[in-house]
């Protein structure tokens, strides 16, 4: 029987070798709730991490997004295939066809196909997603709607303010009152006020060398919060697993909503073989097969925080894990909730075989790519594998601040006897899965890495 004690030596000795100063991890198996912890909250003003310690969790927070939508879907008051423009008519994008016909889904299961990473900061006030929606309006339509996934900031922050213009609140209130508040999540909050006089994480970064700073601003820009702007204790984050593991129900036997809809959350709503975010995305949960049993799931990036969050329904069981340094904190996440799975659950996530590829197979994938807002990967040939080199726009950078960096390319494995995808066997994005994409002339055209698309923009 696994104990709190060996999920607090797991965590202790991965996060040691990570170089991560301050981790959280909570379980729920078999009716019982273990957490453990390690680290400190800051290398600079450290307090030891605890059961009462926020930290940011990042996307995880789309999740919450959905559910208040799908309060909303309940009362009548929305329908997922229903046009968005249904409820925001002054939306405007540079595919009219597009504003015109995409979906609430879409929005939730990130096929709505403009450039997702679009970062403008719009302010700190009540305005700031109405006055992003605006500016939504200059951004690429990437791929046509609907035809492929590819994960989209921008469209849970459009759908953050379908919730505004439905309930006459601020989208930060409306969660409030639609969940944290029936749920009894005491311990999530959104404003840095209201984090700032409790015990809580601050975000880093750690380079090659083994050198850990504090990242720096502490909190993205406001109009984020429906993508991701939310701060937790490691109890809050178990709390919100248990009300989907129990179908809807509150703590106190509440049906808050219908088990049919929660339950329709976890359906896959688009199939995504061989992708990062999973084998199919529901209604912002991503899903994925791992060895006899579904694997539900999401997990976040904020500025040096990075989490994890996985369920699997049929056992009653779910992890979440909160770190507060990137990029090492994504392969402690991994690697953790790798080991809960095979310790509470005898369940074991299998690498896949790794092809010693030709250098002439490699040449196929070489070049450079561009998802036109965010990033630019630039992949070449390394003794069998591709090596691939992140480099984060300066405009970015200057928007949102200290991002995590990737000083070594990452190492991606084709998978022998796939079609074009491939495999992440080691560093910080361990495990992490993803392919190429082909045009009509069998020439690659395109990548999928951490679940978005880079067209190719140069070859050799």
């Amino acid at each position: 029987m696994t104990t709190e004690h060996d999920l607090a030596a797991e965590l202790t000795e991965r996060a040691t070798r990570l170089g991560v100063p301050g981790v959280a991890i909570g379980v729920h198996h078999d009716g019982t709730d273990h957490y453990a912890f390690h680290g400190v909250t800051s290398v600079e003003n450290p307090l030891p991490v605890d059961a009462s310690t926020l930290f940011q969790f990042g996307s995880t927070g789309k999740t919450y997004t959905a559910t208040a939508i799908l309060r909303l879907v309940d009362a009548g008051k929305v329908e997922l295939d229903a046009p968005v423009r249904t409820y925001v008519p002054e939306l405007k994008l540079k595919d009219e066809s597009v504003a015109e016909k995409v979906t609430v889904l879409q929005l939730l299961n990130h096929t709505a196909g403009w450039a997702g990473d679009f970062e403008k900061d719009t302010g700190n006030g009540d305005d700031a997603l109405a006055r992003y929606v605006e500016a939504m309006a200059g951004i690429d339509q990437v791929t046509p709607l609907g035809a492929e996934v590819s994960y989209n900031n921008a469209s849970l922050s459009l759908a953050g303010r379908v919730i505004e213009k439905v309930t006459g609140l601020t989208f930060e209130r409306a969660i409030g009152e639609l969940l944290l508040t029936p749920l009894g999540l005491a311990e999530t909050f959104f404003f840095p006020n209201d984090v700032m006089t409790r015990r809580f994480a601050v975000g880093h970064t750690n380079n090659a060398e083994g050198v850990v700073k504090v990242a720096r601003p502490w909190a993205l820009p406001r109009n984020g919060n429906p993508a991701g702007g939310m701060s937790a204790t490691v109890g809050d984050q178990i709390a919100w697993a248990k009300f989907h593991l129990a179908d809807g129900r509150t703590a106190d036997g509440t049906q808050l909503l219908p088990a049919e809809l929660v339950r329709a959350m976890r359906q896959p709503t688009v199939e995504t073989p061989g992708h990062a975010l999973g084998d199919a995305i529901g209604i912002t949960w991503m899903l994925r097969q791992v060895g006899d049993v579904l694997l539900v799931g999401h997990g976040g990036t904020t500025i040096g925080q990075h989490s994890a969050f996985s369920m699997v329904p049929e056992r009653n069981f779910a992890v979440t894990v909160l770190t507060n340094c990137g990029p090492s904190g994504e392969q402690l996440n991994t690697e953790l909730v790798d080991w809960a799975m095979q310790a509470y659950l005898g369940v074991v996530d299998a690498e896949p075989d790794i092809l010693d590829a030709p250098a002439e197979l490699l040449e196929q994938y070489a070049g450079r790519y561009d998802d036109t807002v965010a990033m630019t990967v630039d992949i070449s040939g390394r003794a069998g594998r591709l090596a691939a080199k992140i480099t984060i726009r300066p405009e970015l950078l200057a928007e949102v601040g200290d991002l995590d960096h990737y000083d070594e390319p990452i190492i991606l494995g084709l998978i022998d006897g796939s079609d074009d995808r491939y495999y992440v066997g080691d560093g910080a994005m361990k495990g992490l899965r993803g392919f190429f994409t082909r045009g009509a002339d069998g020439h690659v055209e395109a990548i999928s890495l951490g679940g978005r698309r880079f067209a190719r923009t140069a070859t050799g």
